[in-house]
């Protein structure tokens, strides 16, 4: 390892910390919300990131009629062809905003991982890895955490 290449990393990521720290601190924290990021951080595959990120972004849950309607703003609902009655579903619409997707799916890869590895923690998420793809699975589980996010901002809302 280059002792050079080394700082340069390190130099990137404090830099990194400090745009966050500089985002919670204007956005976060003078409203109010640092209960509603830290109720987002105990989702699964959510981190202090993806917290302030969807706290930050979503500052009006009462835009979204449901939690669905936020996971397609986001981009991870299928994308649907239906003609006579038969429904035709595709990949992600991957619309919306792709911060908040990348960091949803890229938590969401990790519950898969940790599912592989501890079966019975996320049993359900086991259940689908049998018969699906794990990145199918991936994307499933950033819906499904779209989805809470969607319901603890509505309740932190209220």
């Amino acid at each position: 390892m280059d002792p050079k290449s080394d700082m340069a990393f390190l130099a990137d990521y404090l830099d990194v910390a400090l745009v966050l720290e500089l985002e919670f601190t204007t956005h976060v924290a003078p409203t109010g919300n640092r209960f509603l990021v830290a109720s987002l951080e105990s989702i699964p595959g959510v981190g202090i990131i993806g917290a302030t990120a969807i706290a930050t972004t979503i500052t009006d849950p009462s835009a979204f009629k449901s939690g669905r309607d936020l996971a397609a703003w986001i981009g991870l609902v299928p994308r649907q062809n239906s003609t006579g009655g038969k429904d035709r579903l595709g990949g992600i619409s991957k619309q919306g905003d792709r911060y908040l997707r990348r960091l949803l799916v890229v938590g969401a890869t990790a519950v898969v991982r940790q599912a592989r590895l501890h079966p019975r923690k996320y049993p359900w998420v086991a259940k689908l890895l049998v018969k699906k793809p794990a990145k199918v699975v991936a994307i499933a589980v950033a819906n499904k955490t779209g989805r809470i996010a969607w319901r603890r901002t509505n309740r932190a809302d209220t």
